[in-house]
């Protein structure tokens, strides 16, 4: 599978959705990682850094989202991102989709299978993925 991960639009959003180690486990697990040029910069990972863990660099966001199975993000995507997404692919992200029913209505009409982090539960009904947004302040 090729897992990407495009730079964060939103503003003021300067997070990464996959570290450098993250990039080299999926490497290790077979999986082919694209990584857009730049997108670790706002959390202080290179690009060299994520190459040297087995990751490839593209050079744009249309190239992460036209060749990836998968796109992990941290922030639900912007319209122009909605525009790119295919209905082959997947994409992992918060949504938080209630107070967006436009966001709702163009994520449904790209056929895309598109997984909340915030809606993930754990055998126990837990949302493990939530659990570490209350230790952020």
């Amino acid at each position: 599978m090729k897992v990407g991960v495009p730079t964060e639009i939103k503003e003021e959003e300067y997070r990464v959705a996959l570290t450098a180690v993250g990039a080299r486990e999926l490497a290790e697990h077979g999986h082919e990682v694209l990584i857009q040029k730049g997108a670790g910069e706002g959390s202080a990972i290179s690009d060299l850094d994520y190459e040297a863990q087995g990751a490839r660099i593209v050079p744009d966001a249309e190239a992460v989202w036209g060749e990836a199975d998968m796109i992990l993000k941290v922030k639900e995507p912007q319209q122009v991102e909605v525009g790119m997404l295919r209905a082959e692919t997947t994409l992992f992200t918060y949504l938080h989709l209630a107070p967006a029913p436009d966001l709702t209505s163009g994520l449904c009409g790209t056929g895309a299978t598109c997984i909340a982090y915030e809606t993930v539960e754990d055998a126990s009904g837990r949302l493990p993925l939530l659990a570490p947004m209350c230790y952020i302040s």
